[in-house]
């Protein structure tokens, strides 16, 4: 086993050689055959789900930091216009407390929404590992993990899908079949990580939190992370690009359950909820009025509460 970083992941290697191998266990009994096949394929994917579901309560805890970070937008730009132009300490220090007062009262911080990708990243690279010493521990030349053992990690190495074997990279593979599937599946992690950031920003924001300078990094990464990704996936494995794929849909799908039963207050989402409640509520004959969306009102120096246009005061 190496040493240095890489022997810190080994105990995640090991929780992830157990579920792969306890995972293919159950698909063999359901009938899938025994040894290479595509119930290893499958044993990805059931990672992808325990993990997942392991990560339900860290994945609304994200939520709850999101929904924190936007309806905080109006007060931060307050505080960084009151402090514009200022450069001298006793200014940057007020501005730094009010800051932290301001994350205080929301209950959130800028790393809060990024919990469940920081936490899934040793598991990434765990399952990298395993995947990318297949072959030595096939041949004798490198230690078993867990339950992956010579002969094991012999059917996982056979495994294919598409005809690209589990354990195939771009860069060092000379079959034209498996650089293809590589390239499919690139294409399908990089889309996925577009469109699943996309859905978080465009569908379940309110318009205060699309402007500013945080709404415009968000909108860079929304770029650069597909753009990472596709650079980065020629030196991963076939069962890696699996992994993130799939783990991707289940995100997409799990936000999408989530925006459209618990809209972010002043989103586009929460109008859409709101016009179709309205709409059940009139096909009942229900005489109600429809709710109209949270607007984020935008700061003057105070406390910022979110209204509803229909009960403001008319002046």
């Amino acid at each position: 086993m190496d040493g240095g970083i890489f022997a810190l992941l080994y105990p995640i290697e090991w929780v992830v050689a157990w579920i792969m191998t306890g995972s293919h266990a159950l698909f063999t009994a359901l009938g899938l055959p025994e040894g290479p096949g595509i119930a290893w394929v499958l044993s990805i994917v059931a990672l992808v789900i325990v993990i997942r579901i392991v990560l339900i309560p860290l994945f609304f805890k994200q939520i709850r930091a999101s929904r924190g970070m936007q309806m905080m937008q109006p007060e931060m730009q307050a505080i960084q216009k009151k402090y514009k132009g200022k450069t001298d300490p006793a200014s940057r220090e007020a501005m730094t407390r009010e800051t932290m007062e301001l994350y205080k009262k929301h209950g959130t911080n800028p790393f809060a929404s990024c919990l469940p990708i920081l936490l899934q990243s040793p598991i990434f690279f765990a399952l990298f590992r395993v995947l990318n010493n297949l072959k030595s521990i096939s041949e004798g030349n490198h230690d078993a993990i867990g339950p992956i053992n010579q002969h094991v990690a012999a059917d996982i190495e056979s495994s294919t899908l598409f005809g690209a074997q589990l354990s195939d990279v771009f860069m060092t593979t000379d079959s034209l079949t498996s650089r293809i599937v590589v390239v499919v599946l690139i294409l399908a992690m990089c889309a996925t990580t577009f469109f699943t950031q996309r859905q978080l920003t465009m569908k379940n924001m309110p318009k205060a939190a699309l402007e500013g300078p945080m709404a415009s990094t968000q909108k860079m990464m929304l770029y650069l992370l597909p753009l990472v990704f596709a650079i980065s996936g020629v030196n991963f494995p076939v069962g890696v690009l699996i992994y993130w794929t799939v783990t991707n849909l289940w995100s997409m799908g799990q936000q999408f359950y989530t925006i459209k039963r618990m809209p972010a207050p002043g989103s586009e989402a929460e109008r859409l909820l709101n016009e179709k409640r309205a709409r059940k509520a009139a096909a009942k004959g229900l005489v109600i009025d429809a709710p109209e969306a949270t607007e984020v009102v935008e700061p003057r120096g105070q406390r910022v509460q979110p209204q509803r246009k229909n009960r403001r005061k008319k002046g």
